[in-house]
């Protein structure tokens, strides 16, 4: 009964807009024959029609009312049938479509369908324009063009077969795309890149500092304050703690206040820095049009008049602002070094250069942005003419009016930089009251007092807080990382680098050494146990990988080969690996104790006790293969099948050699004495660490053992090292004596030899200047100048070269006389000639 009703209202409503359709046509049909019979006030209203709208009727009462086309829809429903539609090949029911199209259109109903069992369906569209409703878009139609033929979209009916278990499997088969693990050598390598990078930014940042005690700097930024301004910065003593905390937050905020209004950001600050995926990323790479300029002093204090530049800029000017007004500030820095870590984000591809414009994409782009462009072949319509009802009415050119171009210039819209919501720079206040370090932030977050807004998620690409550096106005730094981050031994830790060197924490105390104050005051002990109060009070984590080196707790599972738990060991909790894991106990971390092997405590100078029970079996690594041929099945050791097995430092003492008795010395089988360490020095005797200590209680005669101090390993070979000796403790006197006299005979015997060694090289050169002196003899200097212009050079090594030719044939002469006085005309078997002299001719 409720079908019958609905259909009869339709049918209703149909024939109710027949009527009145064909009635509006016959008014208008009327209104038109009826023209000419008009009067003259009836003319000139119809003169008043503008001609577009005149044809338009014309055309609608000629054209019989079946024939005119239906306005395009601008989006198919899934469900809803052309006039033309072709009957689907047996279908499982058939509704009968009515004759009117409107009538078809409104009785779309839709029902309940089971779903196929089959992973494979089939449907059917009505013509090859027909869009899949995931890409249905709304454009503006042109009705200029004519409309399709109908016949041509009955024939283009076509069966369209889509496989949805396709797209499962695709999506199936997709892999994520993991990050390579980097090796030990590149993970080195990453770890002095890091430390080398925390030095330069520690530098960079006091520099900053000492900026910001510019007089200059602060001369230019001191009228920004205010008589009330300073007087709420600077509270009174004689308030309470209260009163003064509450009086530095007012002036704090009416400060930020003003300082937003005037300060504006026109660059992007410091970064996180990235590692490249390749290095071929590198190649061209360049930086953003928008990144910090950068700065000098001078650049510095123009900064300060203009009050413009990147928000680092800003909050450093800020605590420049804020020493000007007498209050104690703290320059605070979050470093963005590189990490030493493979995960996180990349640097990415470059971007690629633009390619050059096809014919076709050119046509499009005038097309598109020149108004005076016109295609022929697709002329560009106006939305105004679509509104007007009629395929026609496209045809009227509506006058188009030039706009007068306004003489007053548009301001330039400010440019949007894609900057991290979490600040980098920022201004700790001294709270004297309460004797604590307050942060404040005007310009990022515009928080006073609260440290936990200042820690950017580990999500961000742009900010990562891993190392928090305070600079106070006299130039001395400290580490305040604990009282920004949240988990601190859970996850900042690991990103530090006293999780990867087990001397990271001392490195890091030392580089922090260079701007240490040199004394420890009050007020810094007093923050020292504030930050470490703050590290205790850290909850336990709740995620399995934050437990993985934590300082303070630790999971069965991330311990690693050589550590075991203590006996008898009790847990401080539990936790899951996600809702449906098993419970895992948690223990201490001062319960965890680092064993080792019978050989490696030999090696470090202690024992293992006789009858103890190793404290775990550690099973050994596979060996690799020395040839091709080698199948690995060969046999092991029985005794090792289970392991190698090691013991804690509770199951060891330390190791004694056998005393030194009547200066005998004991040795091992190979003649030498393991000295690792030195306790391993034996009773009565002494070890003098010395290369020629062999060599000089082989000198005396005494007896002596050569020290083999470790191992130099070349891969999985280790070649002993011996250095030093150990000889009785009466004779190391005595040895030391005889080491001191070969020191002085080694120092003579090298200063001879490098004086030898000069005097060869004089002589070397004397000769080369008389050799030079004997071919340029007959030719005058200007022509000896002019063919060796390098000649002037030596005029000083010829002067000296004559004198020493002048002493050789003194003491010729000399020589000669006292031959002559002797009465003999040879001398050492050779005869004596006057004109030679040392095998050259005497000029």
């Amino acid at each position: 009964m409720a079908g019958r009703k609905r259909t009869a209202s339709r049918n209703h409503a149909t024939n109710a807009t027949n009527a009145t359709n064909a009635t509006n046509a016959t008014n208008a049909t009327n209104a038109t024959a009826s023209g000419p019979s008009r009067s003259t006030r009836s003319s000139a209203r119809r003169a008043d029609v503008p001609d577009v709208y005149r044809e338009m009727l014309v055309e609608a009462v000629s054209q019989p009312s079946t024939n005119l086309p239906e306005r395009p829809l601008k989006k198919r429903r899934p469900g809803q049938r052309s006039e033309q539609a072709a009957k689907k090949p047996d279908p499982p029911e058939v509704t009968p479509k009515s004759e009117n199209p409107a009538e078809d259109e409104d009785d779309v109903q839709f029902e309940d369908v089971p779903l196929p069992a089959a992973t494979l369906e089939t449907i059917y569209r009505d013509s090859d324009e027909e869009e899949e409703d995931d890409e249905i878009q709304f454009e503006d139609i042109d009705f200029s063009f004519p409309p399709p033929n109908e016949e041509s979209s009955e024939d283009g009916n076509k069966d369209l077969e889509l496989d949805f278990s396709a797209q499962t499997t695709a999506s199936a088969q997709k892999t994520v795309d993991r990050r390579k693990p980097i090796n030990k050598a590149e993970k080195n390598r990453r770890i002095e890149i890091h430390k080398t990078h925390l030095l330069c930014l520690l530098a960079y940042v006091a520099r900053r500092n000492r900026w910001c005690n510019d007089a200059a700097v602060q001369d230019a930024l001191r009228p920004l304050l205010t008589k009330k301004m300073v007087k709420y910065l600077n509270p009174d003593s004689h308030l309470t703690q209260f009163g003064q905390a509450q009086s530095l937050k007012d002036g704090l905020q009416q400060l930020a206040t003003m300082y937003k209004t005037k300060f504006r950001i026109t660059e992007r600050g410091i970064r996180r820095a990235l590692w490249a995926e390749n290095e071929e990323y590198l190649q061209n790479y360049q930086l953003p049009d928008d990144a910090e300029s950068p700065m000098e002093k001078s650049d510095f204090r123009e900064a300060a008049k203009s009050l413009r530049g990147s928000r680092d800029v800003g909050a450093q000017l800020y605590c420049a602002l804020l020493r000007s007004a007498g209050v104690e500030a703290r320059l605070v820095c979050s470093l963005q070094p590189l990490t030493f870590a493979s995960g996180g984000p990349s640097l990415g591809r470059p971007p690629k250069p633009k390619a050059k414009l096809s014919i076709q994409e050119q046509y499009a782009r005038i097309t598109k942005y020149d108004s005076t462009f016109e295609s022929p072949a697709t002329p560009v319509v106006s939305p105004i003419h679509r509104r007007l009802g009629h395929p026609n009415a496209t045809a009227f050119q509506v006058p188009t009016t030039s706009r007068a171009s306004s003489s007053r210039n548009t301001p330039a819209v400010p440019k949007t930089l894609r900057e991290s919501p979490y600040p980098v720079y920022w201004v700790e206040v001294l709270d004297e009251g309460h004797q604590k370090w307050q942060p404040a932030d005007p310009l990022v977050t515009d928080s006073f007092w609260k440290p936990q807004k200042l820690e950017p998620p580990a999500s961000d690409r742009e900010n990562s807080m891993s190392y928090v550096i305070a600079f106070e106005a006299d130039g001395s730094a400290k580490d305040v990382t604990r009282r920004y981050t949240k988990a601190y031994n859970a996850k900042t830790r690991k990103m530090r680098i006293e999780s990867v060197e087990s001397t990271g924490e001392r490195w890091w105390q030392r580089a922090l050494r260079t701007f240490s104050r040199g004394y420890v005051t009050d007020l810094d002990q007093i923050e020292d146990s504030e930050l470490t109060a703050i590290q205790m009070r850290e909850p336990m984590p709740r995620k399995v990988a934050d437990f993985k080196d934590h300082p303070i707790y630790a999971l069965e599972r991330h311990l690693r080969r050589n550590e075991v738990l203590i006996p008898g060991a009790s847990a401080s909790g539990t936790v899951g690996a996600g809702s449906t894991g098993p419970l895992e106990k948690i223990y201490r971390r001062s319960d965890v104790r680092v064993a080792r092997s019978r050989e490696k405590w030999y090696r470090m100078g202690r024992e293992v006790l006789s009858n103890e029970i190793p404290a775990k079996f550690v099973p050994k690594r596979a060996k690799p293969k020395t040839s091709s041929f080698d199948d690995g099945g060969g046999e092991d050791d029985p005794d090792e099948t289970v392991g190698t097995p090691i013991y804690t430092m509770d199951q060891t003492v330390e190791f004694r050699h056998p005393p030194v008795v009547k200066g005998r010395i004991p040795k091992n089988r190979f003649g030498n004495l393991d000295i690792y360490v030195p306790s391993m020095v034996p009773e009565g005797g002494a070890y003098v660490a010395d290369e020629l200590a062999v060599r000089a209680a082989f000198v005396l005669g005494i007896d002596y053992a050569p020290a083999l101090t470790g191992f130099q390993f070349h891969g999985r070979q280790g070649t002993a090292v011996l250095y030093g000796a150990v000889v009785a403790a009466e004779h190391e006197e005595a040895v030391r004596a005889v080491i001191d006299g070969l020191h002085d005979q080694a120092a003579e015997f090298e200063k001879e030899r490098r004086r030898r060694e000069v005097l060869k090289a004089w002589r070397l050169f004397l000769m080369s200047l008389r050799v030079r002196q004997r071919l340029w003899a007959d030719v005058d200097s200007e022509e000896e100048a002019a063919a060796d212009p390098e000649a002037g050079g030596l005029d000083a090594a010829e002067e000296v070269a004559d004198e020493h030719d002048e002493q050789d044939m003194e003491d010729a002469d000399a020589a000669q006389q006292s031959d002559d006085s002797d009465n003999s005309d040879e001398a050492g078997g050779f005869m004596i000639d006057d004109d030679y002299a040392g095998g050259f001719m005497v000029e």
